[in-house]
């Protein structure tokens, strides 16, 4: 697929939020992760405004296994709560995604280098990011690699059957990328066959809820390094 990249994530923990176990102050994992925290996971590695994330397909390559921990939030007006934690133990996940251009900011139409873009994002890919890298939560460090999607053998490979997860958040709406000036939460059922989940677009999910208003963030110069200067930043690195 064109502007696609291919790659490995892994770590000892993940916590992808049920957000209905949060009303207690606990917190339990989905078995699998989420559109949205893929989505960040490749934002980490490289994102600009001028770009949208689309991540296309996720394959789980180690049994689906939880391990719960006591874990005291931070408090900020004192206090000694100890709060429950479900994680996802020794999560590892091939993931495929590409980049498509953000229609909605025609402010930034002059970065539209699509090759420059792509060669950065795959030199990212290499580095192991340009931000930090984890899943679901920020406790949760995770390490990210090219890879050959499809390619190693997975746990699920020979499973009989699907396996369907009910109801899950699939990501977040926000104004930059909708057009709209509202955050929305988009739901979906995904379904897991042979260890692979194909992910629907944003678009094509019908179960969208509106959270709040909320107003785009303003890019320009000032705050957003064109894709040709960054370019040559990093050609000048790769030469010295």
């Amino acid at each position: 697929m064109r502007n696609s990249i291919e790659f490995k994530v892994y770590g000892k923990y993940a916590l992808f939020t049920d957000p209905l176990t949060k009303l207690g102050g606990e917190k339990l994992t989905y078995s699998v992760p989420t559109y949205q925290a893929l989505k960040g996971v490749v934002e980490s590695i490289y994102w600009k405004p001028t770009l949208i994330i689309v991540v296309d397909e996720v394959r789980v390559m180690n049994a689906i296994r939880m391990e719960s921990k006591g874990i005291r939030p931070m408090e900020y007006g004192g206090g000694n709560t100890l709060a429950n934690y479900t994680y996802l133990k020794e999560p590892h996940y091939e993931v495929r995604a590409h980049f498509v251009f953000n229609e909605n900011r025609p402010d930034l139409a002059h970065d539209r280098n699509e090759h420059k873009h792509h060669n950065i994002l795959k030199r990212s890919l290499e580095a192991g990011g340009r931000r930090d890298i984890f899943l679901g939560a920020r406790e949760c460090q995770a390490y990210v690699e090219p890879c050959v999607f499809g390619e190693a053998p997975g746990y699920y490979d020979t499973y009989d059957g699907e396996i369907h997860f009910g109801n899950m958040v699939h990501g977040i709406n926000y104004p930059d990328e909708t057009g709209r000036d509202q955050m929305e939460v988009r739901l979906w059922n995904p379904v897991m066959k042979n260890g692979y989940i194909k992910f629907d677009k944003p678009e094509d999910c019908t179960k969208v809820r509106r959270i709040a208003d909320m107003q785009p963030k303003l890019f320009d110069h000032h705050n957003v390094q064109s894709v040709d200067e960054l370019f040559e930043e990093i050609e000048a690195g790769g030469q010295s």
